[in-house]
């Protein structure tokens, strides 16, 4: 039997953080979990492609757009089972045997235990309000990884071509329960140490709240990138 998962990352001058995302995934290669890993650029300017085609990866370009660039790469993508990363977040060891008991079980989508590579309190506190959001309300965003069936995505109408809050249009569509792995990811905390814990934590929460009561997507990604 074939490994069946894809793993498809959505990236825009990620080279840094797509190495260390990349040599996560060792393990469950080693597991014969991993069919492909395809990485999809919007125009990446730094090593970005370089990177992922010295590990091997499956590289496809278009225009930046996330929602956009992860429906191209599902697209391109062979397996049954979708395993989808941001480029900043890690896989923390051990995340593979989870993973196997997911896919044994039959589960549906499933999500990783959010943490931040920072140091604190605040890096404590805001990752528990994360996996909170995502275990009560069904609603983990992209830093936290999504492990879902092809068949699934594919009724769930799969990414929009958004910029922003594809990840939640999504996991909305998605059949319930979506579940919690039990096994970490680590993320980057580059924007909360720039911006303030508490002033992104709470512009986050807004920007959540404008999209669930039908603000633009297109309006909320513009205001983030010029936070």
């Amino acid at each position: 039997m074939s490994a069946p998962i894809s793993v498809v990352i959505p990236t825009l001058d990620a080279a840094d953080d797509l190495a260390l995302c990349i040599a996560a995934l060792a393990e469950g290669q080693a597991a014969g979990l991993i069919r492909e890993i395809v990485v999809s650029d919007g125009g990446s300017t730094d090593r970005t492609r370089a990177v992922a085609q010295a590990f091997g990866a499956q590289v496809v370009t278009g225009a930046p757009s996330r929602g956009g660039q992860l429906r191209r790469g599902i697209t391109a993508a062979e397996g049954v089972w979708l395993l989808v990363l941001h480029a900043d977040s890690i896989l923390a060891p051990g995340w593979s045997i989870a993973v196997a008991a997911h896919i044994t079980r039959g589960h549906g989508a499933g999500w990783f235990r959010l943490a931040f590579r920072a140091q604190g309190a605040a890096p404590v506190a805001v990752a528990a309000w994360a996996n909170l959001r995502a275990r009560l309300f069904a609603l983990p965003y992209g830093d936290q990884g999504l492990l879902m069936r092809r068949a699934a995505y594919e009724d769930a109408g799969g990414y929009p071509d958004q910029r922003l809050m594809e990840d939640v249009a999504l996991v909305r569509a998605l059949p319930r329960p979506l579940v919690g792995l039990n096994a970490t990811i680590t993320t980057s905390a580059e924007r909360y140490l720039r911006d303030g814990w508490l002033r992104r934590g709470a512009g986050n929460l807004w920007t959540l709240a404008r999209y669930l009561t039908g603000t633009d997507p297109d309006a909320l990604a513009d205001r983030y990138a010029g936070r």
